[in-house]
């Protein structure tokens, strides 16, 4: 019996995995991952690696076994929630003991279209008849900072309005789903996890603004203007059109605080937006 992470050579997964090593012991910890060059750093600290990919049935029948405990990390891929019923099935065709799943702050209730996969994937892990946690993760800030230098050079560019967005660095998320992974009482658990502070975009461009010495303003644009500068900076029209339902979201409270279920996990504060703006600026 082991805790196996799906995608775990990712940006959340590989936190995931490190943060599991605080808690357990090496030997406990699976890492589930397409690639075994990218694994190989896993591998070295002691953790099995078993290769499977979401879009291949018969790996993920070999990557889970009864009694463990699994982290499913959503896909990014188009066809995600297929990818995700395709876990949801060999896990419980192995009789895996849990299922953790990473969702979206809201859950049934995040009507945007991003949301959509995480919605049907919550309802097929309910059917599935498995015992289950959904870990209803926020924005993070990372998704923010990782865009700081196209930000210092063009400014911060939006349509959520004066929206609050309640975010925590991407470490804070994965510290919460290693304590609901190694620690009882999660079962049939949904937790909305978000940072201890909400924030507007306005703000996030003043705080970056002072730390990097540089004038940043939020431009708040209409939603077709924001899709039209997302396609002209080389997105697919429907991919921007994703991003513009998200700042839809923002400015209608979706992303905003429901709660410290985050904190309460972890036992800490979550990561102000402001110290990972001087961690990306640092970097």
């Amino acid at each position: 019996m082991s805790i196996v992470v799906t995608a775990a050579t990712g940006h959340l997964g590989t936190l995931v995995i490190d943060e599991l090593l605080q808690r357990v012991p090496a030997d406990q910890v699976v890492a589930v991952a397409r690639n075994a060059a990218k694994a190989a750093p896993l591998a070295d600290r002691g953790v099995e690696v078993r290769i499977a990919d979401y879009n291949d049935p018969g790996a993920l029948a070999k990557a889970f076994g009864a009694g463990d405990t699994v982290l499913l990390i959503s896909g990014l891929e188009a066809n995600r929630l297929e990818q995700h019923q395709a876990v949801i099935a060999a896990a419980k065709d192995a009789g895996v003991a849990r299922i953790a799943y990473t969702s979206v702050l809201g859950g049934p209730e995040a009507d945007f279209d991003l949301a959509a996969d995480h919605r049907a994937t919550e309802q097929a892990i309910l059917d599935s008849g498995l015992p289950y946690t959904f870990l209803r993760n926020g924005w993070y800030n990372e998704v923010y900072t990782d865009q700081i230098a196209v930000q210092l050079e063009h400014g911060v560019v939006g349509s959520a309005g004066d929206g609050q967005i309640a975010s925590a660095a991407r470490r804070d998320y994965a510290a919460a789903a290693a304590v609901v992974l190694t620690s009882e009482g999660h079962e049939k658990k949904a937790y909305e996890l978000n940072g201890d502070v909400s924030w507007t975009l306005t703000e996030y461009a003043a705080e970056l603004s002072k730390q990097s010495g540089k004038d940043v303003a939020y431009n708040n644009l209409s939603p077709a203007d924001h899709a039209q500068v997302l396609v002209g900076a080389g997105l697919p029209e429907p991919v921007a059109q994703l991003f513009v339902g998200v700042d839809n979201a923002i400015g209608r409270g979706l992303l905003a605080g429901r709660g410290s279920d985050l904190t309460r996990l972890i036992g800490r504060p979550t990561t102000p937006l402001a110290d990972s703006i001087a961690a990306a600026l640092k970097a």
